[in-house]
Parts: structure tokens; sequence; C-alpha cells
């Protein structure tokens, strides 16, 4: 045996490995089951809370977090089960029937805020002036066409209305960034959208006013509400035509002044809904101006103030960026996620056991399939020694013996009594053969086996050395 070459990475060499490979390794297995994508929400021109675009909501996200709101993006359908302000950004082309459904089951589970789409986005055309394109960042848009939401009559009760356009042949050029125009002052709170845009010269932006606040659009390009019964006018344009709607408002109150009265029955729990008809006053387009960021936080304070709430979630799935419940994720959630813990603990130690080993590794010089008589013989030994067989190694022993002390003796063959008689001449002193073969062929412990044949390698050694003078 002896010592090995010396490693061809030293221990801490191999530990960072080790450690890199399994973090990336976890890492992967952690965005794998929180469904994060990869830079896909930005650049498709949609208006969710993750687009940076004109028409996206990116900067809502966060003015309301800089508002002291935690505000946390939902790609998964059990967020809508959520307690806390839950906004909606479907698009265009939604599903009334499924949108219904998720508005009447937040009724009884907590506030929410839709926000209707309103621009046809889409991305920067190839045509574009080289002037324009350098502009351009990921995730920037142009605005076409507004576009009224059909799906709006679809939805069930008090929620349902028809989405207009004002005017209703509303339709506007491409906008592109104007490199020469700077952007309107933005809100102290709120973080201003990237891009800005020409104002339209056909006429003025329309006006607005609700929620103690007034200002103006982007453009004059209006889409409203057309109300139905039980639904109450927040917020509305120069010439009376709802913006913003809220349902189920100042419900909680009334419960819960009918309870402090002592009433003994009173209206259940109905948690408001409000519905943006006109995105300008809250997409990044619109938060450019510090009036619309005001109104926008004042929507959601209105949802948020009665409960006390203090987190925002913005649903991700009705855009299409939704994520499905698999093993992983539940790994990393209670109650497993103290099974999951104590296993990376387990880990950690194997680790450590691992780097700590008893000096270096040994390695047998000999090549690990011997050749020649030496290896035949040692393997034979080996298998008789785990067998347990000493006794069958007297009868082939002393035939060896007597072969060798034959040969020694000149004798024609190896026949015990004329090895004795020539013995007898030639070293008389020494014990007979026989009867050294005898106490051989008589022995089964291993230490009686092992000096009987010695006794017959004394006898040849003393041949070959010649006899005493």
């Amino acid at each position: 045996m002896s010592a090995a070459r010396p490693a061809t990475f030293s221990r801490i060499g191999a530990f960072l490995l080790v450690a890199g490979g399994a973090a990336l390794f976890f890492a992967m297995l952690w965005l794998i089951g929180a469904g994060a994508g990869f830079g896909g929400d930005r650049g498709r021109g949609q208006a969710h809370a993750a687009s940076v675009g004109l028409n996206g909501y990116a900067g809502l996200t966060r003015l309301i977090e800089a508002q002291g709101y935690a505000v946390t993006l939902s790609r998964n359908p059990e967020g809508h089960r959520t307690r806390d302000l839950l906004v909606l950004t479907p698009g265009a082309y939604g599903d009334g029937e499924a949108i219904g459904k998720i508005l009447a089951e937040r009724r009884a589970i907590g506030p929410t805020l839709m926000i209707l789409p309103k621009w046809w986005a889409s991305a920067p055309p190839p045509d574009l002036p080289p002037e324009a394109q350098e502009k351009f960042k990921r995730g920037w848009v142009t605005i076409g066409d507004i576009t009224p939401s059909e799906w709006t009559a679809q939805l069930p009760g008090p929620y349902g209305f028809t989405h207009r356009a004002y005017p209703a042949s509303a339709s506007v050029s491409e906008l592109i960034v104007n490199p020469g125009k700077p952007a309107p002052k933005a809100s102290p709170t709120a973080s201003p959208p990237p891009q800005t845009a020409e104002a339209p010269r056909s006429g003025q932006p329309a006006r607005w006013q609700g929620m103690g606040l007034a200002g103006v659009l982007p453009r004059q390009e209006v889409l409203h509400a057309d109300l139905r019964d039980g639904q109450q006018a927040l917020i509305r344009d120069a010439a009376g035509r709802v913006l913003a709607f809220g349902v189920d408002l100042g419900q909680r109150r009334e419960a819960d002044a009918e309870a402090e009265e002592g009433a003994t029955s009173f209206a259940p729990d109905r948690y408001p809904v409000i519905v943006l008809a006109d995105p300008d006053l809250a997409n990044n387009w619109g938060l450019a101006d510090a009036t619309r960021a005001a109104a926008a936080i004042a929507l959601v304070e209105r949802l948020t103030q009665d409960d006390e709430i203090d987190r925002v979630s913005f649903d991700l799935t009705l855009n299409g960026f939704g994520a499905s419940e698999n093993l992983l994720t539940l790994a990393f959630r209670p109650p497993f996620l103290a099974a999951t813990l104590s296993l990376l603990v387990a880990l950690l130690i194997v680790g450590w056991r691992a780097f700590q080993r008893f000096g270096p590794a040994a390695v047998n010089a000999a090549p690990d399939f011997a050749f020649g008589k030496r290896q035949l013989i040692r393997n034979g030994a080996g298998l008789i020694l785990r067998a347990r067989r000493f006794r069958l190694l007297a009868a082939p022993y002393s035939a060896l013996a007597a072969r060798r002390l034959a040969e020694r003796l000149g004798l024609a063959r190896p026949d015990p009594e004329a090895i004795d008689a020539a013995l007898a001449r030639r070293v008389p002193q020494e014990e007979p053969f026989t009867r050294r073969i005898a106490r051989l062929e008589a022995a089964r412990r291993p230490a009686d086996i092992l000096a009987a044949a010695r006794s017959l390698d004394d006898l040849a050694t003393k041949l070959q050395q010649g006899p005493n003078p």
C-alpha cells in the first residue's frame, strides 16, 4: 500500500464546486416551483402589472408600494381567494362568465379593484425612424385604437354594465416616442412611465373629476360605463360619463354600525368592488400626472380603509401568466416546509462528513489483477482461509514436501520409507520424515498445522545446507 497521488482539486476547491452546483440546482428548483418567468412578461403589449409600456401597470405597483402597502404579483388562481385587496386587469377579449364568477366569490372574501383595458398596443414596428428606435427600451409599446370590452355585459347581477367609447368611432394613429418633448411632471411618490407620447392635435384632452380631485386625461378619447341599478359613480368626465364606479360601497360600514347598535340581524358581509372603466387614470401613461396618480391611490384607499388592509395582490392569471400548483411549490409551504428544511439539514450534514476523511486516501501499489504463481498461491490461500478448511492443506503439502526431499536426496520416487532410510544415512540425528508427515496430517488447529509444516521446511533446509561436520 502507498499514499495516493495529490488530488486534482483541493478540499476547498472541491467544496466550492459542490456548493456552487447545489446552489444553482436549488435555484432552478425554486424558479420552477415559483413559476417565475424570464423576461416574457414585458414585451407583448398587454396591460398587466408587470408591463412597463404606456398601457401597463408596473408604475401602479410601485406607487402603491410607496404608500406603505405590501404588493405581490399573483400567478396562481388560488390568489383569487386572498382576503387582501385584489386588483384584476383582464384583457379586452376576456371571458365574462369566468370573470363574473371571480367577482361573485370575492363578494364574500375581500375587496376587488378591476381595471379594464383601453388601448390596442403592440411592439414597435421595424420601420420606425432610427432616432425613434434608439429611444425604445425593452417592454415599450406603440399605442393604437381604443377598444371597449364587450364581455362586461355578461357579468352577473350588480357587476354587469356596458363598456362604451367616446367618441364612438375613436381611432387614433399609432403613437411614437417624441424625443423632443419632455415628460409631464410626475407624482413625487409615483414612478413615471418610461415613455412620453405626443398629445393629440385634433382636440383637447378629456377632463375628469371625482374622489375630491379633478384633472385631464392624456388624450381626448374616453372609455366609460353605462351604469345599472346598484352601481355608484365615483369619477366622471366633463360630460358626466362614468369613468369609475363602485358596487356594494358602504355595505361594510352599515353592517358594522348595525352590529354596534345591537341589531339582531343585519346584512351579511359584502366586500366592495370598484371598476375603473378608463385605465388612463392608473396605467403608466396616466401616472405621469400627479393628480391622476392621487386619484388611483384614492380608489385603492377607498377599498382598504374599512378593513385596514395593508396588502395588495395584482392578478396575472387573467393575462395568461398563470402557474398551476405543483409538488415542488408545496414543498416550500407549511406544513411541508418543516420536512423540506429537515432534508436540507441532513444533506448539509452528509456533505460535511464527506469532507472529514480520516487521512489521505490510500491505493494499492500492485495492479488490480496481478499475474503469476505468487498471485495464484495468494488467491488460493485466501480462499482456504475464508472457507476455514485448514485440514485440506495437510495431504497436498505432505506430497509437496516428499517430492522436494526426494530430489535433494537423489531418490527416483518420493516414497516415505525410502526417504526415512536416506535421512538415517545423511542426518541420523533428525526425526524421521514419516513421523513428521503423520503429525501434519493429524493436526486440526491452524497453529498445529503451521508448526508441522515448518518442521518439514526445516528438514529440507538442512539437506540443502549439507550435514553438520
